[in-house]
Formats: C-alpha cells, structure tokens, sequence
C-alpha cells in the first residue's frame, strides 16, 4: 500500500488536489481510500469541526485535541481491517495542522510528531497566496472557522513552507486543471 497525505492552509486546494490523485491512481488500476480531517464520518471530526467554527483559546485548544484523536483514528483505520481492501491510502491534511500553533512551538512540535507519528510514503503540500484562499473560503458559503483570516493564513503559509523540505510543494495558484500534471509527476515518482 501507498499511502499519500495532501496538506496544506485551508483553502489551498486539499480536496481538489486529494480528487485529482485518486483519479490519476485509479487511472492506473489502484483502489483507493481517501481520508479527510476534520473526518465528517466519525464524532470526533464532527465534534472537532464545531469547535474549529468557535473563537475563543477554549475552541483552539479543544479543536486542537480533537484533531489529534481524528487522525490517530484515520491511522487506526487505515492499518487495520478497512485499510487492507485499499492499494492506495490519501489523508487529506495531517502534519502540517503544526503550522496553525503559534511560531515558537510549530517547529518543535512538526519535529516531535515527525518522530513519534508513521510518515507517509508521499508528502503533497498544496500552496496558495492567502488572499486567494481567503476567496475560495467565502466561495464555499460556510461558517469560518477560527484561522481563517488573511492575517492568520499568512502567518500559517510562512510556517508550512518553513517546515516543507522533503514535501512535494504544488502551486496552486491558478485553475485546477493546472493541477493534473504535477500530480501526475508525483504519482509517477511514488514507489
């Protein structure tokens, strides 16, 4: 099994490039399992979803907890019986989360949980200029959540580039079908 995680600030395209990828892989003949955090399917992505909508230290520090326990969750399924059926696993967003702690502990923490957490085979991170994720976040028509400001974003891009050596760094910065042959490169490197 391969197992790819697509990361990045939200509103970058995680789920555009996530799509793309099964579609390059099942083009190949691969099953594939995608998993997205905040994992609406489960309580505690629901849970962590509510809390991410809220504005205060308490929704920061519980929505934080929770996304922890969403992807130690997504690790268990993907190990375990439901993952064995799959070729091909994606966790949309998983490391790079680090990069919305504040700047004195994301590198502390991105390098703790590099060692203690399993690393995937391939690493995508999906980068954008804040101010258009910020367009694509009202596009979507949904409640913003805590970090999704152009201030906030900007300060978190900074982080996740920081930390991206060794990653696959796509620029997503244009339409999505410019996405297609960068993933298809990716997809071709993988083992």
């Amino acid at each position: 099994m391969a197992w790819y995680v697509v990361d990045g600030m939200d509103g970058s395209g995680k789920s555009t490039v996530a799509g793309i990828l099964k579609g390059e892989l099942e083009a190949r003949g691969r099953s594939v399992l995608v998993i997205a955090h905040p994992n609406r399917d489960t309580m505690v992505g629901r849970m962590e979803l509510r809390f991410l909508r809220g504005d205060g230290r308490l929704d920061v520090i519980m929505s934080t907890i929770l996304y922890v326990a969403d992807v130690l969750h997504s690790l268990r399924v993907m190990r375990g019986r439901k993952g064995r059926g799959y070729d091909d696993v994606i966790f949309v967003r998983y490391i790079m989360a680090v990069a919305y702690l504040p700047d004195r502990m994301c590198d502390r923490a991105y390098g703790a949980i590099s060692r203690i957490l399993p690393m995937p085979d391939t690493k995508v991170l999906v980068d954008v200029d804040p101010q258009i994720a910020m367009g694509r976040i009202f596009d979507r028509g949904e409640d913003l959540e805590v970090f999704e400001t152009v201030e906030r974003l900007s300060a978190v891009r900074a982080r996740m580039l920081r930390l991206s050596e060794g990653w696959e760094v796509i620029d997503n910065g244009s339409s999505p079908d410019d996405l297609s042959e960068p993933v298809r490169g990716i997809v071709g490197r993988t083992p």
